[in-house]
């Protein structure tokens, strides 16, 4: 896949199979587009082009609607590298983009820029300045262009319609299993391993604490949960808590990880943390001791989910 940083940058004589949007969860909704996409884009045997945004639309325009994203850039672009698409555009969604309208978008940028042949949407997509373009608009557009228009119909599991929000509110619920059934894959954290206050270690439960860099990436319910990270080709299960350590009067909020039989030294490394399952909430203990003897049975409960899991796989 080739990556292209704003669609000024992107020629092509090769006529090309088109999607837009956000992707934000590259969840299973996404992929089915994606794959109607790379199916179509075959059988005319021309380019495929995803194209979508960064910041996030509603960071722009909603300035004090805070909304925290599934995926960082890096890790949606990895996503998407994964499903064998051709060009991934992404342009910066700025006050002056979004004052494109509906036809000025689709002439400028999809027919005069990306050379269209076909665009495929999602199901009740908008488009253009105030969202005015639609799936009406664009028939017209593409009968003016020449160029064709497949809609995808909503996506539903399980009767359920899936949407990168409903995977939002999942995951700050700490609603993992269900979030991960709609993403497809497990939901994940990445940042670098930083030095802690060393409590854990004298509690008998070291962690690594991690630092994630972006300040948009959605971070789950403050509690415990079982993950796994795969470090230096090997994978490892542990559990993770998320929060404010009320025990010890902490102030700010970390993402602690105690691996099971690891003892390698991960300062200063980045790690990918998945989250499997969410244990329990955060809570207050009346002492250290009453802490560690809460550790051993979340251990005890990771244990018996991470045997589960792997009976069944």
């Amino acid at each position: 896949m080739n990556t292209t940083h704003n669609f000024s940058n992107f020629s092509t004589s090769k006529r090309t199979v088109v999607t837009i949007g956000t992707f934000d969860g590259v969840h299973l909704g996404h992929k089915k587009i994606i794959e109607q996409l790379l199916n179509a884009s075959r059988n005319k045997n021309e380019t495929s082009v995803l194209l979508t945004f960064f910041p996030h639309p509603r960071m722009v325009l909603q300035k004090d609607q805070e909304i925290k994203l599934i995926n960082t850039l890096r890790e949606k672009s990895n996503l998407l590298d994964k499903l064998g698409l051709d060009e991934l555009i992404i342009h910066p969604f700025d006050k002056e983009f979004s004052r494109l309208t509906a036809f000025e978008f689709v002439r400028d940028v999809l027919v005069n820029k990306l050379n269209i042949s076909k665009l495929i949407i999602g199901y009740d997509h908008h488009f253009g300045k105030n969202r005015e373009g639609n799936f009406e608009q664009l028939k017209e557009y593409g009968e003016m262009f020449d160029f064709e228009l497949e809609e995808i119909p909503a996506q539903n599991l399980n009767d359920i319609a899936i949407s990168s929000t409903k995977i939002r509110t999942a995951i700050s619920k700490g609603n993992i299993i269900k979030a991960n059934k709609f993403l497809g894959y497990n939901f994940n954290l990445t940042g670098v391993v930083s030095k802690g206050e060393n409590l854990g270690t004298s509690l008998g439960f070291p962690t690594a604490n991690i630092k994630i860099a972006e300040n948009y990436k959605i971070i789950p319910k403050t509690g415990v949960y079982v993950v796994k990270s795969t470090i230096e080709n090997k994978e490892y299960f542990g559990m993770m808590n998320i929060g404010n350590r009320p025990t010890v009067n902490g102030k700010n909020q970390t993402i602690e990880i105690h691996f099971f039989k690891l003892n390698t030294n991960l300062y200063g490394k980045e790690i990918t943390v998945e989250l499997l399952e969410f244990l329990r909430d955060e809570q207050k203990f009346d002492s250290l001791d009453s802490l560690k003897e809460q550790l051993q049975i979340d251990k005890s409960k990771s244990t018996e989910f991470i045997n589960n899991l792997t009976s069944i796989s």
